[in-house]
Formats: structure tokens, sequence, C-alpha cells
């Protein structure tokens, strides 16, 4: 591998660090980009990448046998550490016949719920000893730092056994009062199927699955939380009732009475989550935050699903919040625009009346 080539790779990711940027893309045609506070920023000062240039930074984050098995599969999810400094999730793909790489920083410390800027009242969401807690939203707004602050309260609080099943794994886990074991798709199971089904027989407290993609993980994840495990799923629905409307739509019709009374009595809440440019620069969350009460419970049970969201907005006095009344209360209080409030609303409408 031409030094030249490794030198460069290792300049871009300098500056990923130092430039506290989320992301870098190296795209043939184009010179590195990082994506810093949600914006695109072109490294204009450097070189275009060519094709020679991408694929051989390709090599070497994937190694020699990791490389060829891309080549065939023509897309590959792995997680990279870059000299202990930091540690990025790759994806490297191929598009119009060249390759790109993807790399997205994973800081080295896990943040608290406090550093994230997120409710208090999310606290609540590791005190259970059992059940279902789903974290939603779209791509690359936060869930995975969000499920990683959660499952690290976890370990610095309670003496539990927590098994995570991800792919890639992203942030390490350094056992405090509970031991944490981390397996990755492709390198430790073959499946998230596989690995859930397992768990049965590891004795764990909480299990966290980095996601659901077929029915049976779905079950499988919800009958461990009906038989005594604290289970965290994530899912890319955009609220709490897409989220119940998603997984019971993705079973039979014949099944789905099942589910719904299954999922009533197991679920603890959901967390959906977006991730908003701050006025003075920056990204903060806003969350829906969802508790399953009584009133939730008969309405998944009775497939009144699409009346959640007014329970939601009423039940403000045990800390359920909907998305509108947080990207209202962050309006207010001068975090962000009115403007960005409204394109992140899922009812815009509504917020309007809310800001008024």
């Amino acid at each position: 591998m031409p030094e030249e080539i490794v030198k460069k790779l290792n300049e871009y990711l300098d500056m990923t660090l130092n430039q506290q940027a989320s992301d870098l893309h190296l795209s043939v045609g184009h010179p590195p980009i990082l994506r810093i506070a949600d914006k695109l920023i072109p490294l204009i000062k450097e070189r275009k990448l060519s094709s020679e240039d991408v694929r051989g930074m390709a090599q070497i984050l994937l190694g020699t046998e990791r490389y060829e098995k891309f080549v065939k599969e023509k897309e590959v999810d792995f997680s990279y550490n870059f000299a202990d400094r930091g540690r990025f999730r790759v994806n490297i793909f191929f598009q119009t016949g060249e390759i790109s790489c993807a790399l997205r920083l994973i800081p080295r410390k896990i943040p608290t719920i406090e550093e994230l800027n997120l409710p208090p009242i999310l606290h609540e969401f590791i005190k259970p000893p059992q059940g279902f807690i789903l974290l939603t939203g779209p791509s690359s707004h936060g869930k995975s730092t969000t499920l990683a602050a959660l499952l690290d309260e976890i370990n610095h609080t309670r003496r539990e056994h927590i098994i995570t099943i991800e792919d890639p794994i992203e942030y390490l886990f350094k056992d405090d009062k509970s031991l944490i074991e981390q397996r990755e798709l492709g390198h430790d199971t073959h499946s998230f199927l596989k690995a859930l089904r397992s768990t049965f027989r590891e004795d764990p407290d909480v299990i966290m699955v980095g996601e659901m993609r077929d029915p049976e993980t779905m079950a499988t994840a919800i009958t461990a939380a009906e038989t005594g495990h604290l289970v965290f799923a994530t899912l890319h629905t955009n609220s709490a009732a897409q989220t119940v409307h998603r997984i019971v739509d993705s079973f039979p019709p014949e099944q789905q009475p099942q589910i719904r009374a299954q999922l009533s009595g197991s679920l603890f809440g959901v967390i959906s989550q977006r991730l908003i440019p701050r006025i003075r620069g920056g990204l903060i969350p806003t969350c829906e935050i969802m508790f399953n009460t009584p009133a939730i419970s008969n309405l998944i049970r009775e497939n009144k699903i699409h009346e959640l969201p007014l329970v939601i907005d009423t039940s403000a006095d045990i800390g359920m919040i909907s998305l509108n009344r947080s990207l209202a209360n962050l309006v207010k209080r001068g975090e962000i625009s009115t403007e960005n409030a409204l394109r992140y609303s899922l009812n815009p409408a509504e917020l309007r009346m809310l800001l008024k």
C-alpha cells in the first residue's frame, strides 16, 4: 500500500477528530467532506480523490480478507479503531462503479443523559427490572448514543448481566457494577434473531438489540421482555404511534391481535428522538416520550393506536411529552429556530398553534 495513501487517510481522520465532525465522506471526484453540526463541509484545500485514492483507503480500512468479501457483496458495515485516538463506524459501498466510504465518529467516552441535553425523565427508563423499551427516530439522529447512555447508567448503578447485539459494535463499554458482553453481527453471530434466541441460555438481565429487521426478531424481543428481561431495541420510525403500527403490521393479520396483546403487556415505553440544528451552533435533541400506562395499554390492545398521540399530549404530569411540545419548548427557550421546529414537526399546524 503506497505510504502516501496511508498518510492521507490518517490526515483526514485527524481532521475529523480535530474539527469535531460527526462524519467523514470519501468519494471519487470530490475532496474529503466532513459533516459538522449537520452541514457538509468540503475540505477545499485538499485535492479531489481519484479511484485509486478511495480504493486504497478502503483497503486500509478493511484489511485484505474483508476487502475481498466487500468486492463480492458490494457493501459492508464495520467499526475501525484509529490509533487509539478515535473509533469510527464505517460503511463502504459501490456507486456508479466506484467505491465510496462513509465514516461516523463514535466518541470514546459514553456521554450521560445530562451531557446529551436529554430530558431528565429518561432516567426512568433504566429503572424497571423487565419490559420492552424502544428508541426510535430517523437514521443518524442519535438513537445509538442515547441507548449507550441508558445502558451505561445501568452499568454504573446496578449489578446486571447486559448482552448487546450490534451491527457493528459502536460504543465500547467498560464493566463497572455490571457485566457487559457485546456481540457483533458477522463477527460474533450470524444474525440478530439467532443471537437473541441464544440469550435465553446466557442468563442476561438486560438485552440490547441493535436493530429489529424481521417479525421473528420482534416477536422474540417481545417474548424476552415478557419473560423477565429488560429489552432495549431501535426502530426507524418517527413517533410512538408509528412504532406500534410498524411492529403490529409486520405480522400477518391473524397474528396481529396476539402481538397487540403481548405488546400492551410488555412495553415499558417509547423514546422517539430527533437532532435539531441549534441557533448557537451544534445540534440539540428533541424527544417524544411515551410510557405504557393502563390507558396506553388499552389503546394498543384494542387497536386504537391513532389515539395514542392524544393520551401522550394530555399526560405531561407523569412525564410524557409530545414531539410538538418538545419542539415548542426548545423554540421558547431560544435553542432552535421556529423554521427548524416546523421543519421537523409531524404536525406543523398544531405546532404553530402551540407557538402562539
